[in-house]
């Protein structure tokens, strides 16, 4: 079986798990670049050593978070191909992410605030700006939001975040 291959039924396993298409479409690029850098292999022919080497020339590049995220990919799917009885052993069984900074969340300070506020052309922009500002949302839940999720009577609204929670 071929990495092309295995991804088919990877793909299907973890639609069926729900995850959502933005995963996959992140997933599928993870996979694309792996097999443009080592070839479309048997999956029996990979080894721990081949994935090290490709995870050593991506480290010049990379973030440590994005690189952590190309391994976590790669984990999960030989872990799927060896649970399923596609491989008899695991080449990314060892692998271990980078050591990462913490990250201080960024934020806006009033200034910031009032120079956005000033900058909306319509009421809509400066409603949707308070709305992001005051509640915290991230823009694609804001998106998401239809007029049925608005309780116009208790000033309130029903946000789906990330994994519908």
């Amino acid at each position: 079986m071929t990495l092309k291959e295995l991804w088919m039924l990877y793909e299907a396993d973890k639609r069926i798990l729900g995850f959502s298409s933005h995963t996959m479409k992140a997933y599928f690029l993870q996979l694309n670049m792996l097999i443009r850098e080592l070839g479309n292999l048997e999956i029996e022919e990979i080894s721990l050593n081949m994935l090290k080497d490709y995870f050593a020339r991506a480290s010049e590049r990379l973030k440590p978070s994005s690189l952590g995220h190309r391994i976590r990919f790669v984990r999960s799917l030989f872990r799927f191909a060896f649970e399923e009885g596609h491989m008899t052993r695991n080449p990314s069984h060892k692998l271990r992410e980078p050591k990462m900074d913490k990250r201080i969340p960024k934020f806006l300070v009033e200034e910031d605030v009032i120079h956005l506020k000033i900058t909306c052309h319509s009421h809509r922009e400066h409603a949707l700006l308070e709305f992001l500002y005051c509640t915290g949302c991230r823009v694609g839940e804001v998106q998401k939001i239809n007029i049925e999720d608005v309780n116009w009577e208790n000033y309130s609204a029903i946000v789906n975040g990330k994994g519908s929670k």
